[in-house]
């Protein structure tokens, strides 16, 4: 017999979640009836992707705390909840900042209106991470422990690289192709151990799931130190900036350059927590 939970709604974080559907939906309308740009569309599929799936997903969540359906699930709820909300919050202030960069102007309306309300959804949702994480009576998951959050950092970080790629740019060289591949290889990996540790299956492993996530994170680490030095120098090799350049396309070669850097500082704090902790 189905039960619902009244109360889930009007405590703190039911509250937060309810507006955070409403306004990544205003989000969304707004920046759906400005129309679909001429140019930059990589970006604006990804902020629309966003506003979406934050929308959903948080919806799900409330619905599904509602009916007591969450304890029905075979997945760690907290786990989930948790990468969830740290997920949204990247996503929020990603398109705060990318959005208003490439679409917004003086006499853009809708789109000065989406950016200043994701700006409001990145809050809420950084708030939802906080009450999440101090919320009472339950057991803390992985992912809400630090090396839990670098996991869901690198697997965001790497989807900022994967937008701003360029097939026409990569396939230029076999150096370029490798940082591919390595970007590509990592976010399979860490994306599974998010998923596994989610569904509560690393017990199925014949052998230490914390000695596989040291050995990926030291692999890692080493994959990306070599992605940090050849992609900027087989990207920018004879290859300098346009002088009419606005927004081009040479511009996501240093985003690239930039969050390759980034998400290898990361892998190096996620190997260092990992190797700590089991000491």
């Amino acid at each position: 017999m189905l039960h619902v939970d009244f109360r889930s709604l009007i405590l703190p974080i039911g509250i937060v979640r309810m507006v955070e559907v409403v306004l990544t939906c205003i989000c969304f309308a707004l920046a759906a009836s400005a129309g679909i740009p001429n140019e930059a569309k990589s970006h604006w599929a990804w902020s629309m992707f966003c506003w979406c799936f934050c929308c959903f997903t948080t919806l799900l969540i409330i619905i599904l705390e509602f009916t007591n359906l969450n304890t029905k699930v075979p997945i760690s709820w907290e786990d989930f909840t948790m990468a969830f909300a740290m997920l949204a919050t990247l996503m929020m202030v990603t398109i705060a900042i990318i959005y208003p960069t490439f679409f917004a102007c003086s006499s853009c309306s809708r789109q000065i209106g989406a950016s200043a309300v994701s700006w409001l959804c990145f809050g809420l949702y950084a708030a939802e991470v906080w009450l999440v994480h101090k919320r009472p009576g339950e057991t803390s998951g992985f992912l809400t422990t630090i090396p839990g959050l670098l996991k869901i950092l690198e697997t965001f970080v790497t989807c900022i690289i994967f937008m701003s790629l360029s097939p026409i740019e990569y396939r230029k060289s076999p150096g370029t192709e490798w940082c591919v591949a390595v970007y590509s290889l990592c976010f399979i990996f860490s994306l599974l151990i998010i998923f596994l540790t989610i569904a509560k299956l690393s017990s199925i492993f014949p052998f230490s799931f914390d000695n596989v996530v040291i050995s990926f994170n030291i692999l890692a680490v080493a994959m990306y130190a070599t992605a940090v030095v050849i992609w900027p120098l087989y990207a920018f090799d004879n290859n300098s900036r346009p002088t009419d350049c606005k927004r081009c396309p040479w511009d996501n070669l240093v985003v690239v350059t930039f969050m390759t850097v980034i998400n290898f500082l990361v892998y190096i704090g996620d190997m260092a927590y990992s190797v700590k902790i089991p000491a």
